[in-house]
């Protein structure tokens, strides 16, 4: 197919000069581009494109998920697929793919870029239909991953992030079902993760209508009394994070209770510690809510090694196969590029 990459042990053409390369290696410019997956082919970023009829672009009607590559696996993979065949069935959206055929593409793309350790982002739309909300006539299903690198080696400690309330003032409270699926509509949590920024921090925690805290923008929230983990329920409005279970699994083998329960910010900074969980970064440590500076417990630094830990051991037995090629080919830049 013009333009189209077969599957990652392979190699094609380029259509812009006709040239071959290496999948993941090609330099536009002084820049390495990506390869995307695009409805199950794998093509460079620059011919990776949506219809703009696509309803997920027209009206966030689609979802996403999030996953870590480690060692080249897909960390929990089967707990995102989970949650991503719930949502899809509250949407009314058929997954174009099983679970087994999304993760040989998930790992396909990783070994295309080269990348063992990466955060690999799957969405799918709901394709093409109809003008206007009614999803009639949209009946075939789009789907596109794209990959992002990360650091090969893993932290010795966690990060340490300042975190702030965000979308007070706009009144941003996500509340309801649609809460607990990673939709393509986040205009809430873009607009929270614009306050923090303009805070000085580097995530926004979101209130419900109770002015409880349910969540970050991109994280769930824990915070450390005595010998006992805290988090909110899934009631008070919240994604049930992949990461979220896992540290929930972990407490008892760390000696940690692990208990539901609702906390607003007047208390969240009278606790003994403060931690999110996110795909991303497994474990962060909060420094300081809104300026005012936050307790840090060793039970997070616990709950972060056995993190790290069993990242480690659902990968141990993984052996990632590499382009073996390390030519760099060259394409035309396009000039549409921003």
């Amino acid at each position: 197919m013009h333009g189209m990459v077969s599957l990652p042990a392979q190699q094609s053409q380029v259509s812009q000069k006709q040239v071959m390369f290496c999948p993941g290696l090609i330099r536009c410019g002084d820049r390495i581009l990506m390869i995307v997956c695009l409805n199950g082919e794998f093509v460079p970023e620059e011919k990776a494109v949506v219809s703009v009829f696509d309803r997920s672009f027209l009206y966030g009607d689609g979802l996403f998920e999030t996953v870590r590559i480690f060692r080249g696996v897909p960390f929990r993979w089967e707990a995102h697929f989970c949650r991503l065949s719930g949502a899809a069935r509250f949407l009314g959206l058929e997954l174009p793919l099983s679970s087994k055929e999304f993760s040989e593409l998930i790992v396909g793309l990783a070994r295309a870029n080269d990348s063992p350790s990466a955060l690999v982002r799957l969405t799918v739309s709901r394709g093409v239909g109809l003008r206007g909300y009614s999803p009639k006539g949209a009946n075939q299903p789009f789907y596109v991953m794209t990959l992002s690198s990360l650091p090969a080696k893993e932290p010795e400690h966690p990060l340490v992030w300042k975190v702030a309330i965000a979308g007070l003032g706009l009144d941003l409270r996500v509340e309801g079902r649609l809460a607990q699926y990673k939709s393509c509509s986040k205009l809430a949590q873009v607009l929270a993760r614009r306050e923090a920024d303009e805070a000085g921090a580097q995530e926004g925690l979101l209130l419900n209508r109770s002015d409880e805290i349910t969540e970050g923008t991109s994280s769930n929230v824990f915070w450390v009394e005595g010998q006992a983990i805290y988090t909110p329920p899934i009631e008070a409005g919240l994604l049930p994070g992949v990461t979220r279970a896992i540290v929930r699994d972990l407490c008892p083998g760390l000696g940690l209770v692990f208990q539901e329960r609702n906390i607003t910010p007047e208390h969240l900074v009278r606790t003994d510690g403060v931690f999110l969980s996110l795909t991303s970064q497994g474990i962060v440590e909060c420094g300081a809510l809104g300026g005012v500076p936050l307790k840090r417990s060793p039970a997070t630094q616990r709950v972060f090694k056995a993190y790290q830990e069993l990242l480690v051991q659902e990968s141990s037995s993984a052996v990632f196969p590499t382009t073996g090629n390390k030519t760099v080919e060259t394409v035309e830049n396009d000039s549409r590029r921003d």
